[in-house]
């Protein structure tokens, strides 16, 4: 479960886009693994949260779901500045969270938070992100991760009955994120928040 320690802990999706510009300008990324290829899995990932922070709509759908919401939630969201999911998925999330003040998006490393990582395994694996919404009290009330359904169900096809290397996956599932614009996990995200909370105005 979040902890209060945890929140205290994590940081604003502003906080996280400044910190993977300044590793950007330093030639780092998040984490031990400070290799080349780390490296460039950052900068490629600024320049992808860019945008789609610049670019990504948000549907009416997301727009009139989120004025539903009148009490405090906190998303937090386990990432890392070279995953390509992430930078992908947070920069939605965080457009989703600007429509309404009582959604707190809050994003903490994987690495740095291993006990709260290994409470929220896929498939006992350390996927990520992973995002997990809590009430004002930090009442568990849902989870998403690590990527859209679509995706997901792609990998483990892949894996079940392997078709091309995870490497070449990957960049296919990029090419998916660029022409899909942000749109399936919106509709994902519409029917999780109708899930967690059980509003009057959400059938209206």
């Amino acid at each position: 479960m979040i902890t209060q320690k945890d929140i205290d802990k994590s940081m604003s999706f502003d906080e996280f886009y400044q910190l993977v510009e300044q590793l950007v300008k330093d030639g780092k990324s998040t984490g031990e693994d400070q290799s080349e290829a780390m490296v460039n899995y950052t900068k490629l990932n600024f320049s992808r949260m860019k945008r789609i922070l610049k670019t990504t709509p948000i549907s009416d759908d997301v727009s009139s779901t989120v004025e539903c919401l009148n009490e405090k939630l906190t998303w937090i969201v386990l990432a890392e500045s070279w995953c390509g999911d992430a930078a992908q998925n947070i920069p939605v999330f965080a457009k989703i969270a600007e429509a309404n003040p009582n959604i707190h998006l809050r994003i903490l490393l994987r690495d740095e938070n291993p006990e709260v990582m290994d409470q929220y395994l896929t498939n006992g694996g350390k996927s990520i992100p992973k995002l997990i919404c809590v009430d004002e009290n930090l009442n568990e009330l849902g989870t998403w991760g690590p990527r859209p359904k679509f995706l997901q169900d792609w990998l483990y096809e892949n894996k079940a009955t392997p078709k091309m290397e995870m490497s070449e996956l990957k960049e296919q599932f990029q090419i998916w994120y660029t022409k899909d614009k942000g749109q399936t996990l919106q509709k994902e995200m519409v029917l999780l928040m109708k899930a967690w909370e059980n509003k009057e105005c959400f059938s209206i």
